[in-house]
């Protein structure tokens, strides 16, 4: 029987070869999710926007997504763990939703505009895991009404961010990506809710830690894949 063939694209962001000692842990886990859930994978490598923080470039998704004819849209960081098991998200939120795996305070970590006094939900982006469709396509929309330089004044990291070199400069895309959802309504849902919703409360399908050195990040990727007990598993991969 026909059946319509959607379009899904994970990207990622590595410009100047991020890190290779993690994506060489990380990229073999999220291409295996990719084949397993039909999508392409497309690494960000080029510089659109070279006058802005690096993880600014995210934002080529909203160009690049359209470009493709994508019906549904993937960013994963590059130093994120995708467990073999892990669902395809897409099957179960909605194309008028866009799916983070959890979100913060936003008040804790912006300062305010119309958008957000407007939008009234307190959404703070962890936009490190993010999906939408092309009809959310707004989510990585780049900033048309708002200096970057004064996007970063109203950034405000975290104390433990603070506290291990993370500045303003390093939050852009997370603010930028709050705003837009507070700023064209975007319908907004949490991987947390989502998993309990599913009685999948305690799935243990991603590892991100961002607030740790190279060094440390390396070590714990390498610990989690023996606790997932996935030493060997792309070696015994069938294809």
């Amino acid at each position: 029987m026909w059946q319509k063939t959607l379009k899904k694209t994970i990207f990622t962001l590595n410009i100047d070869n991020y890190v290779p000692e993690i994506t060489e842990i990380t990229y073999p886990f999220i291409q295996h999710y990719a084949e397993r859930i039909g999508a392409n994978f497309h690494v960000i490598s080029d510089r659109k926007f070279p006058e802005y923080p690096i993880s600014y470039e995210k934002f080529q998704i909203y160009e690049l997504a359209q470009e493709m004819g994508n019906d549904w849209n993937i960013y994963f960081d590059s130093d994120a763990l995708i467990h073999p098991e892990t669902i395809d998200f897409t099957l179960h939120v909605q194309k008028d939703t866009v799916l983070h795996n959890d979100k913060d305070m936003a008040n804790v970590r912006w300062k305010y505009d119309r958008f957000f006094y407007r939008d009234g939900r307190n959404i703070g982006s962890c936009n490190w895991f993010a999906i939408a469709s092309d009809w959310c396509i707004e989510l990585w929309k780049p900033l048309d009404d708002l200096a970057v330089g004064d996007a970063v004044r109203n950034i405000y990291p975290t104390v433990p961010e603070t506290d291990v070199g993370i500045n303003s400069d390093h939050l852009i895309d997370d603010y930028v990506v709050s705003r837009n959802i507070a700023k064209y309504g975007l319908k907004f849902y949490s991987c947390r809710d989502l998993l309990a919703k599913l009685n999948l409360p305690l799935a243990n399908f991603l590892f991100h830690q961002y607030t740790f050195s190279t060094e440390e990040k390396i070590r714990q990727l390498k610990e989690v894949i023996v606790t997932w007990g996935l030493q060997n598993f792309l070696d015994q991969r069938p294809w």
